[in-house]
């Protein structure tokens, strides 16, 4: 949820208006302190102009393999959700041109291959 409304660039406070909410409940849903029902979670998807399986994919094994009601603890901050690499997703898709896209892409894959020690 965090990942889109960000990548939106939606803050808590304007997505919970929009599902007239407060943005702590907005803060409670993306940390996994509350739980969102599924009438919520369609709501929220509506929202954030996604199909509600998109909250779904990518979930780590240790999260889909359980059943309902055994997973009470919070979500794992998983990479993506940093702050930089969200910004970094941003810009990248607002580039129009495909071939730009795709050096960026390269650079990275490149640079990330760098050892820094």
């Amino acid at each position: 949820m965090r990942l889109r409304r960000t990548l939106m660039g939606l803050s808590q406070q304007s997505l919970g208006q929009a599902l007239s909410l407060t943005f702590q409940q907005i803060q409670k849903y993306e940390r996994g302190t509350n739980r969102i029902g599924a009438g919520r979670l369609m709501r929220i998807a509506s929202a954030l102009d996604v199909h509600p399986s998109y909250f779904f994919d990518d979930m780590p094994e240790e999260i889909a393999g359980k059943g309902a009601g055994r997973n009470h603890g919070a979500v794992p901050d998983l990479n993506y959700a940093r702050r930089e690499t969200l910004e970094l997703v941003r810009v990248f898709s607002r580039i129009d041109s495909n071939d730009v896209r795709g050096q960026l892409l390269a650079l990275m894959r490149v640079l990330g291959a760098v050892d820094t020690n």
